[in-house]
């Protein structure tokens, strides 16, 4: 998870604080799924799934000399464009500008306030001209005030039932299978894995458990202060319109040393948003791995990198392929993107 320039950083930012490259071409790789009863059955037996297996088998063996104790087997994954997809823009701001059309009915004046006017006339050009305040009011306005419970409600009703406006599919049928595959794989490995996203923690916690198998209590994100009411009783505590964390760029290491207290051995991240986080775990005295998805897919998925406003990965590409890190190509190294493919 990237974003660009800093509109749209601001954009992310707020978002927790209370277009892509899509030339089409043909996929012609026929490569055929490994063995179903083998590891990652979904990943083509390229150099990315040979290299996770051997790496896995290593510091497993507890006769290698880069054995890892199960104590220290930590994972970490990005969330947007890593376990899910994040185009034409972050599942996130969809969830905020849903809301703006929930909450409409109670707000006439909004027909002809910008920017929600915008929003309600899904004019999209009109509500990038309201810029950086626009972005803001739709976030304060659908974001901010709730109480913890209720902001989990409304995620966990949305999540249930939004779809995405050019696949048609719910957002939670849009993860990648074979990042799903590698997830139980390092679990079965006794790898202790968890979420760090630069999404808002509390938009990710009411499904990841369903969605990734992975707890509450293992997703670390972007946060808001909260301040706890004993209200007569009936405790709550509210969501303030104040950032806490922005678990992105430099925040990631700063969220995995908060929330998580030791490096990780294992990463995986999609763009230049995770390039400090491969560099933590990359200072571990310890083995690891450093795992970057690239989106080249243009015909399943999308195809970006360099130049996207969402997901950049420029200096992260460069830096993984001048210190060997792992680089899937999802066109040319996984067999299906998502799991609806195979049914």
């Amino acid at each position: 998870m990237s974003l660009k320039n800093s509109g749209y950083a601001l954009a992310i930012t707020v978002l927790i604080y209370c277009t892509s490259c899509t030339t089409q071409t043909e996929n012609t790789n026929t490569n055929s799924l490994p063995e179903t009863n083998a590891p990652l059955p979904s990943w083509k037996e390229t150099a990315p799934r040979n290299a996770i297996i051997t790496y896995v088998s290593e510091v497993t063996d507890t006769s290698s000399s880069n054995y890892i104790p199960v104590a220290d087997r930590i994972a970490t994954f990005d969330n947007d464009g890593t376990l899910w997809s994040e185009q034409p823009i972050y599942f996130q701001f969809f969830f905020a500008l849903d809301r703006v059309k929930a909450m409409a009915p109670d707000h006439p004046e909004w027909k002809n306030k910008q920017p929600f006017k915008a929003v309600l006339e899904n004019n999209m050009g009109e509500l990038m001209k309201q810029g950086e305040k626009g972005l803001l009011q739709i976030v304060m306005a659908t974001h901010a005030g709730t109480t913890t419970d209720e902001f989990e409600s409304l995620v966990s009703q949305w999540i249930a039932t939004a779809k995405h406006p050019t696949k048609d599919k719910l957002y939670t049928e849009l993860v990648f299978q074979p990042m799903l595959e590698l997830l139980d794989y390092l679990r079965e490995n006794e790898f202790k894995v968890f979420i760090v996203s630069g999404g808002g923690i509390e938009f990710m916690r009411p499904w990841t458990e369903r969605v990734y198998h992975i707890p509450k209590d293992q997703v670390v994100g972007s946060s808001v202060k909260t301040q706890y009411d004993y209200n007569n009783g009936k405790p709550f505590i509210k969501r303030l319109a104040e950032l806490d964390l922005m678990d992105d760029k430099e925040g990631k290491p700063v969220g995995i040393n908060r929330y998580i207290g030791r490096k990780p051995v294992f990463v995986a991240g999609n763009s230049d948003g995770d390039l400090q986080m491969m560099r933590w775990a990359d200072s571990n005295t310890l083995k690891t791995f450093k795992l970057y998805v690239h989106h080249t897919d243009s015909v399943r998925e999308w195809a970006y990198d360099r130049q996207s406003h969402i997901g950049t990965f420029d200096k992260g590409f460069d830096e993984a392929k001048e210190k060997g890190w792992t680089i899937v190509d999802m066109k040319e190294d996984w067999n299906v993107v998502y799991l609806f493919e195979k049914q």
